[in-house]
């Protein structure tokens, strides 16, 4: 079963970055996403530090049919939560900056 077509618009998704570890080449990210007031834990890979050019995201399967059973699309909130992290598009701990 596919899920209905996601669009930002319809569907408010916040990006929320808890800890990140690592280097100037790549980044361990953990964090979680909101979709209106469900909560989705995401580990990544970041590759060019956050908001850099690539991200490795990895959602659990049990993520994936929690996003199934709200009747999203989950390649599409995958692609989407990838683009925001991309973008620097996050929420970030105080004590976390976006590198330049």
């Amino acid at each position: 079963m596919m899920g209905h077509r996601w669009s930002e618009n319809n569907e408010k998704l916040t990006v929320f970055v808890h800890s990140t570890t690592g280097g100037e080449i790549a980044s361990k990210l953990n964090g979680h996403f909101l979709i209106g007031d469900q909560e989705f834990r995401f580990r990544a890979i970041a590759f060019g530090r956050i908001g850099g050019h690539n991200i490795s995201l990895d959602l659990s399967k049990k993520t994936i049919q929690r996003i199934r059973k709200l009747g999203l699309d989950p390649d599409e909130i995958h692609l989407s939560v990838q683009r925001k992290i991309i973008e620097g598009d996050v929420v970030l701990p105080k004590a976390l900056k976006l590198q330049e």
